[in-house]
């Protein structure tokens, strides 16, 4: 009889010694995609029975891990603000710490308290920030924009799977021909931040998977923010405001980007783990 506890013994002893990142909770993603619940409700199945068809679907899927494949990708659902989001080779994994960024936007009262704001995501990738925005506030209008056509896919397949094709816009363009001058509310971004250099060095389930333009912000991480500061002044309304995540040694050059353009109360707030992560600011001029 082959157990979730023995497979998943086996199967993480696999991967470790192939160097797989966090082999333990990779194998606990695949089980409890089989057993639909959550990783954590596995330790009450430890004693449970696999069937054939089960030890086939898992054999298939350390395989997967074994060659450096994301479990998020294998599974093709990660769970985002409690919510599912499918996930796949055309977008970035979404990480718990971009949920910083989605209760910071949500949590800043000048955003909402027009009748109808208008807000913008820049590089939305699978959706999952403009999305979760929509479903929390569906009062107000979005838009989200990417350069790449697939990730709007991605981004189009997550809305309608949760009941927000309705709610978000989504287009292949920059932020200047997404919006008009001064019309936003507010600008929400998780860009590219990783230099080249550390892009290069990265754990191969990112590097050799997740798409690049995703990740390497230029040659010290901060290139696609510079652009991106300058369109958001000018889309936003006066008083309007942008939320950047950022890396976490990237605080102090982020504001300054954000200051040398002109914007006002720059604030830094912290993830869970403690580091700098999400920069927000606001347009200056009259309310």
């Amino acid at each position: 009889m082959h157990s979730v506890g023995s497979i998943l013994k086996a199967s993480t002893e696999f991967l470790a010694a192939r160097d797989v990142f966090e082999p333990r909770k990779a194998c606990e993603l695949l089980m409890s995609r089989l057993f639909n619940c959550r990783p954590l409700e596995l330790y009450v199945r430890f004693e449970s029975a696999l069937t054939e068809n089960q030890v086939a679907a898992m054999r298939r899927g350390v395989k997967r891990l074994a060659a450096g494949e994301p479990a998020q990708y294998i599974v093709g659902q990660v769970s985002f603000m409690q919510r599912p989001f499918r996930v796949d080779k055309r977008a970035l994994i979404p990480r718990p710490e971009t949920e910083e960024l989605v209760d910071a936007v949500l949590g800043n009262e000048a955003v909402w308290r027009g009748e109808r704001p208008a807000v913008c995501e820049v590089g939305t990738g699978s959706g999952c920030i403009v999305v979760s925005l929509a479903l929390a506030k569906p009062q107000a209008e979005y838009v989200a924009t990417d350069i790449s056509a697939q990730a709007l896919e991605l981004a189009g397949v997550n809305a309608a799977a949760l009941g927000a094709e309705k709610l978000v816009r989504f287009c292949q363009c920059d932020l200047a021909d997404a919006v008009e001058p001064d019309s936003l509310d507010a600008v929400v971004a998780n860009l590219p931040y990783i230099s080249t250099g550390d892009w290069e060095k990265l754990p191969r389930h990112i590097r050799d998977y997740e798409p690049r333009t995703a990740l390497d912000g230029g040659p010290d991480g901060l290139g696609i923010i510079r652009e991106i500061v300058p369109d958001a002044w000018f889309a936003l309304k006066p008083g309007g405001m942008v939320f950047l995540e950022i890396g976490a040694d990237q605080a102090a050059r982020v504001s300054q980007i954000l200051s040398d353009a002109e914007f006002l109360d720059v604030k830094v707030a912290k993830d869970l783990a403690g580091h700098d992560r999400v920069v927000s600011a606001r347009r200056g001029g009259d309310f």
